[in-house]
C-alpha cells in the first residue's frame, strides 16, 4: 500500500472563484501583506483585519467545490493506504467536496482564536473587534489564522507523514510561502516520489520528479483516476 501525502495551495481553490495571494486584481491588491496577515497589522489595526476576514469568510461561503475538490474526496474513501491531506488554503470548500481528513496548516476561515487563552470555537460570518471568548471570556478573539511570522499548524504530523510516504504530491501551491515549500525536498530526501500538479511551474518546480500542467478540475481527477486504478 502506497502512503501519500497531498499539499493543495490557493491554486485548487481558484477555480471556485476565490482569488489567490497574487493574482492580480486579486484579495491583496488592495492591502498590504503587512496590514492584514501579521500580529503587528492586527495590533495596529484590528478592525481593518477583522473586517478583511470578514469578507474572505463570505466569499468562501458562496463558492462551491470543483471537481479537483471532489477528485481528492474520491482519492480518500477509495485509496487503501495511509493518506494526509494537508492545505495551506483557510477554505472549507475540502471538506465540502467530500473530504472528511483535512489538516489547516494556515488555519480556518471558519474558527476564531483566542489571543488570551487559545481556546478555539466556530467563527460567526461576521466577527467584530473584542468579540468575548466562550471559554474564558476575555475579549480577545481573533481570526484562527496563521499569520505571517507565526508557526504553521501541526508541523510536528506533517514532517513525520513526510518521512513515511511512498508519494508526495503537490496541488496549486505558489512555492513561494515556507515552510510548506519546503515539504517536496524533506519527501524527496526520505524516498517519495513527487509529483507537481499546477496551472504553471511553481518557484521549486525543478525539485519535482514529474510535473503535469493545467486546469486543477482536469488535471487532479485525471491523476487521481491513475492511483485508483493501480
Amino acid at each position: 500500500m502506497t502512503n501519500i501525502v497531498i499539499l493543495t495551495g490557493a491554486g485548487i481553490s481558484a477555480e471556485s472563484g476565490i482569488s489567490t495571494f497574487r493574482d492580480e486584481g486579486g484579495l491583496w491588491a488592495n492591502h498590504r501583506i503587512e496590514d492584514v496577515a501579521t500580529p503587528e497589522g492586527f495590533e495596529r489595526d484590528p478592525k481593518l483585519v477583522v473586517d478583511f476576514y470578514n469578507e474572505r469568510r463570505a466569499q468562501a461561503a458562496t463558492s462551491a467545490p470543483n471537481p479537483a475538490h471532489d477528485a481528492l474526496a474520491r482519492l480518500e474513501a477509495e485509496h487503501k493506504g495511509d493518506l494526509l491531506l494537508v492545505t495551506q488554503n483557510v477554505d472549507d470548500l475540502h471538506e465540502r467536496g467530500g473530504s472528511n481528513h483535512v489538516l489547516h496548516m494556515h488555519g480556518a476561515l471558519n474558527s476564531a482564536l483566542c489571543a488570551s487563552c487559545e481556546h478555539r470555537w466556530p467563527a460567526p460570518m461576521k466577527m467584530a473587534v473584542g468579540d468575548a471568548c466562550p471559554n474564558c471570556a476575555a475579549p480577545m478573539a481573533r481570526p484562527d489564522i496563521v499569520w505571517f511570522g507565526e508557526m504553521p499548524y501541526q508541523m510536528d504530523r506533517i514532517e513525520r507523514a513526510l518521512a513515511q510516504a511512498d508519494l508526495f504530491v503537490a496541488i496549486g501551491t505558489s512555492g513561494n510561502v515556507y515552510p510548506a515549500a519546503g515539504f517536496v525536498q524533506m519527501a524527496a530526501h526520505y524516498g517519495a516520489h513527487t509529483i507537481e500538479l499546477n496551472l504553471e511551474p511553481s518557484a521549486v518546480v525543478s525539485q519535482f520528479a514529474e510535473t503535469r500542467f493545467g486546469k486543477a478540475g482536469e488535471t487532479v481527477p485525471a491523476w487521481v483516476a491513475e492511483v485508483l486504478e493501480i
